[in-house]
């Protein structure tokens, strides 16, 4: 083929590439391409999210209670223990010698007291002697009277009679008190003995505290000391030494900080699913038992109502889920997400988030954000709707009710199945009521500008 030919047919292509690209342009003039998509019935979740760490809802740090080197550390981090299982004990030998030295002080009381009561015994049966011979010489003298009355006995016989009836009183008082004496030795050596019991009890506590014991079944979660350290007691407001920290693995929560925004949909008892990063793929169930009522710093974790702090910046909120049903793989510190489940619709009208747009009430043909005459803008959607074959885009204002994770609730203003405009961003953000439109059903890639605004 001769050059010529070749030219001919170049310029033969160009120009019906020409004509077509004229043809498309003249035909899509005054469109907006748009991405659309369509109001549905569905059920929606609105949720709220927070990020922490696991926690149990009772744990406990076993402080030293006595001072001395430690001797046995029966466990170590990480371990199970069961309530009363002994985990730690400390030196004792003087506590020891102190509790038996005093039971033998206790036998000792024990001894004496037994002898006291047989001297009580012993002074009863002089009482009662006493008593008998008394009674008897009491007959003697009556007699005695009678007879020396009479003239019939001698005046030194009546006396020798009325002397040995006054020896029996005195021996009878002589008797009562020296039984007095031994009820009294008695009683103060069994006041004694409760002396010594308590005593005895007080050594026996002091012997107590040099061996720790876990309060409850749990796991140990720090164990900061090592066989042979000395550790102190605390005192009055000096702490003492820790000897490990038990958690209570039974009740295990998650708690996690809810930004300021959100904290007002929280209420206790909603439901939450809450996912550990140690253990991907796994998902727990809990409920909210707790909201703080103080917001926290997010760069510090201190509570606004403890700073002085004139600065504006991020807070959060505490709020602590309880698990339903937790695993023993769980552990205290674990990274946390939970996402709490503030309210719930079932068969509800819903559309893209990203589907809604502000316009001045009167405007609606304004960029979202414009409020050149003061008024309040309106928040709606761009329904599509098919006139005499070209597709129109009409801003309709909606009421909206809960949100979920990527749509929303429309209570008012747009019915399941209309079309409607979701997007692009930089489509939304400039589109005119009444703006003829073109589905644009080719892939885009959201850009930095668009992620952001979404």
């Amino acid at each position: 083929m001769s050059l010529k030919k070749i030219l001919i047919v170049i310029v033969v292509v160009v120009a019906v590439a020409a004509i077509v690209a004229f043809t498309v342009i003249r035909a899509q003039s005054g469109y907006t391409k748009v991405i659309t998509d369509k109001a549905v019935r569905k059920d929606l979740v609105a949720t709220v999210s927070g990020t922490g760490q696991i926690k149990p809802k009772t744990y406990v740090n076993l402080g030293a209670t006595a001072f001395g080197r430690i001797t046995h550390l029966y466990v170590k981090e990480g371990d199970k223990v069961k309530r009363g299982e002994e985990v730690a004990s400390i030196e004792n030998v003087q506590q020891g010698a102190n509790v038996e030295g005093q039971k033998a002080s206790i036998s000792a009381a024990e001894t004496d007291i037994a002898a006291d009561i047989a001297a009580e015994k012993t002074q009863e049966a002089n009482v009662e002697h006493a008593k008998a011979d008394l009674e008897q010489k009491k007959l003697d003298y009556d007699r005695a009277k009678a007879l020396y009355a009479g003239q019939i006995m001698a005046k030194q016989d009546y006396d020798a009679k009325k002397a040995a009836y006054d020896l029996a009183l005195a021996t009878l008082a002589q008797s009562n008190a020296a039984l007095i004496q031994a009820k009294a030795e008695t009683q103060s050596g069994r006041g004694h003995l409760n002396t010594q019991e308590a005593t005895l009890r007080a050594n026996i506590d002091l012997l107590g505290k040099t061996v720790a014991i876990a309060p409850f079944d749990g796991i140990v979660t720090n164990l900061p000391v090592r066989e042979g350290e000395t550790v102190v007691e605390g005192i009055q407001n000096a702490q003492g030494s820790t000897l490990m920290t038990l958690a209570d693995m039974s009740v295990i929560t998650a708690e996690v900080k809810v930004d300021e925004t959100d904290i007002v949909n929280v209420a206790l008892g909603q439901s939450a699913d809450v996912t550990v990063d140690a253990l991907p793929g796994k998902v727990f169930k809990g409920h909210v038992t707790e909201v703080g009522d103080q917001a926290l710093l997010r760069s510090t974790g201190v509570a606004t109502s403890q700073t002085t702090s004139g600065q504006e910046e991020a807070k959060d909120f505490k709020v602590v889920i309880t698990l339903d049903n937790p695993s023993d793989e769980l552990r205290p510190g674990l990274s946390t997400t939970a996402k709490i489940q503030t309210a719930r619709k079932d068969d509800v009208v819903a559309i893209p988030i990203q589907a809604l747009a502000m316009r001045a009430p009167d405007a609606h043909g304004a960029k979202a954000g414009s409020t050149a005459d003061g008024q309040k803008q309106v928040q709606g959607v761009f329904v599509v709707e098919n006139e005499k074959g070209k597709l129109r885009a009409h801003f309709v204002p909606v009421t909206t009710g809960i949100t979920g994770t990527t749509d929303i609730e429309i209570t008012s203003g747009v019915k399941p199945g209309e079309e409607i405009v979701t997007g692009t961003f930089h489509v939304l953000r400039d589109l005119k009521d009444n703006a003829l439109v073109k589905r644009d059903t080719s892939p885009i890639g959201p850009t930095n500008s668009e992620s952001s605004g979404s």
